[in-house]
């Protein structure tokens, strides 16, 4: 969830009381670390913890050294033996236990069990007792692919023995957003160990300079919530040249103190609103106080402190730099440790474009380059271009993936939008369809019991899909089973 460089910061906004899908998240997209956020007050199909040894370093042949994993999983609706298993994939932020979402419905309909995995470093899945950028080294997609391989077949021969069988079950993977990535990778590099894969929201490309994510932010406003945050965006620099301090008070974000970071959470402020499927949050009081020729900082200040921290939960904390370089584990490190793979693998620098922003010009690739280094130190670069050549970006070379966006997400742009064969791409098209819609309906945060879609504004966008989703993965498992049998 969502924190991703958004993909970034959004979920983990809240990222102690976010499940990662987490994400995913999301959540996280957390402020601008999250993509994937759920809120304090979801409901979980479980949140009984289980443990299991984990490798760290799985390239290295001479380092056998091993990390406590972290891990849950809901037999409720298992069809015991043979049943299918899927594996919800936490992201960005601590897992908490397995959420009530759709994929419980979906569990419910096949026989399935589900099992989750905590992402390597975030929450209680840390290798080391301190996050300094050395200790960093082994987080990577690349290790969280092998740990979801490694557990896959540690779960599989553990219910075998339990049950007394050997043959394997049928497996499949979800996720939203940067865990919707992981699911697609994962399907792409281990297709042995998945009959297929659902990636949601899923950032496949990795992007340097992310223009795309703004540009989307103004078309799912339409244009008069667009430029009604435009001159508010203008007003706030305006206000800002003369006294910073005081328009930092104003917004509740004193702590601030450099100011591209004070600029980076009022866009993600905005962000929220549309990418969880709550635009008139943001939209109704800006338009009205503007057709009124009222103070338009104030009404986004109002915005931001009663939703964006206040009823979204933010913590102003996550874009702070001097809390980015704490390394100390908890709940809270989720925000340094997405931005080391911002920093390290996948960018999504989230930057003013040259014409027609909705975000401050001061939200510059310098702005990211320069966190990048003053919170990890020198040699911490994205090389995006070496993240696409392994993955593929768009152009995965997959099989048997379902990918799924949500037409009013900023981060459907770093996604696969068009079908390929055995890889179909579906838009869920409604004004509040955002992040990870087919699985969390409509908002996308807070959660809705079984991803309930009544609140989208087209429900039947949601349930077309949704229908699309079972009847490719009813195609693919039984395929699967099929192979199993011979």
């Amino acid at each position: 969830m969502g924190k991703i460089l958004t993909i970034v910061r959004l979920w983990l906004v809240a990222t102690a009381v976010a499940l990662s899908l987490s994400a995913l998240t999301t959540g996280h997209v957390t402020p601008r670390t999250v993509l994937n956020r759920l809120s304090s007050s979801s409901s979980f199909l479980t949140r009984t913890e289980h443990w299991f040894n984990q490798t760290l370093d799985h390239f290295s042949p001479y380092n056998h050294d091993k990390f406590q994993q972290r891990y849950y999983e809901f037999h409720d609706y298992f069809r015991i033996p043979d049943g299918p298993i899927f594996l919800k994939i936490c992201g960005e932020g601590p897992c908490n236990g397995i959420s009530n979402d759709y994929l419980g419905v979906l569990a419910k309909k096949f026989g399935a069990a589900i099992v989750s995995l905590e992402h390597r470093y975030y929450g209680k899945s840390s290798p080391f007792k301190s996050l300094t950028t050395n200790n960093l080294r082994y987080l990577s997609s690349k290790q969280a692919l092998f740990d979801l391989a490694v557990f896959r077949q540690y779960y599989q021969d553990s219910l075998n023995l339990k049950l007394n069988k050997k043959v394997e079950n049928p497996w499949f993977f979800f996720g939203v957003s940067y865990p919707g990535a992981l699911s697609a990778w994962f399907r792409l590099k281990f297709p042995h160990l998945t009959c297929g894969s659902l990636a949601s929201s899923a950032v496949v490309l990795a992007v340097y300079n992310f223009t795309e994510f703004d540009q989307q932010i103004g078309e799912s406003a339409g244009p008069e919530c667009k430029a009604a945050l435009q001159e508010t965006n203008r007003l706030v620099e305006q206000r800002f040249a003369t006294n910073k301090k005081e328009v930092k008070a104003l917004f509740g974000a004193g702590e601030l103190e450099i100011d591209g970071d004070f600029f980076y959470f009022l866009a993600d402020a905005a962000v929220i609103a549309f990418q969880y499927g709550n635009p008139d949050t943001v939209c109704s009081p800006l338009v009205q106080a503007k057709n009124a020729g009222n103070d338009l900082v104030d009404a986004y200040a109002k915005y931001v402190k009663d939703y964006y921290i206040g009823s979204f939960g933010t913590n102003v904390q996550t874009y702070n730099q001097k809390h980015l370089k704490n390394t100390s584990p908890g709940e809270d490190s989720a925000d340094r440790l997405w931005w080391f793979q911002v920093c390290s693998e996948v960018a999504y620098f989230q930057v003013a474009p040259a014409n027609d922003s909705m975000r401050s010009s001061k939200v510059d690739t310098k702005y990211h380059l320069d966190l990048c280094k003053n919170v990890f130190g020198e040699g911490v670069y994205p090389d995006v271009d070496s993240t696409n050549i392994y993955y593929g970006g768009t152009k995965i070379a997959g099989s048997k993936i379902v990918f799924t966006n949500g037409s009013q997400d900023p981060w459907r742009h770093a996604s696969k939008q068009i079908s390929s064969p055995d890889m179909p791409s579906f838009l869920i098209t409604c004004h509040n369809c955002g992040h990870g819609t087919d699985l969390r309906g409509c908002p996308q945060s807070h959660l809705n019991i079984e991803g309930d879609a009544r609140n989208c504004s087209s429900p039947d966008a949601v349930h077309k899909v949704r229908q699309q989703l079972v009847e490719k993965m009813d195609l693919w498992l039984s395929e699967c089973q099929a192979t199993t049998d011979v």
